[in-house]
């Protein structure tokens, strides 16, 4: 699965980069390098899918459930 999201970054203060996905709350990251702060926030973000992947199946156990694509096109 491909999915293109709009990663922010921006310097800390302490040094190094601090990195944000805008459009998942609570994918943020860091990072001393650029490079390090992508990596770091592409973990980030497999984490969090990872995770709400798990949560979703705990609350579905047992039921029938209709699994399909969500496909949303960019606001006008």
């Amino acid at each position: 699965m491909r999915m293109e999201l709009t990663a922010v970054f921006h310097e800390a203060e302490e040094g190094g980069y601090v990195a944000q996905v805008m459009e998942i709350p609570g994918a943020i990251s860091q990072g001393e390098t650029l490079e390090e702060a992508r990596a770091n926030l592409e973990d980030a973000v497999r984490l969090l899918i990872e995770t709400s992947e798990i949560m979703v199946e705990g609350r579905i156990a047992g039921r029938r459930a209709i699994y399909e694509p969500l496909l949303i096109d960019e606001a006008a």
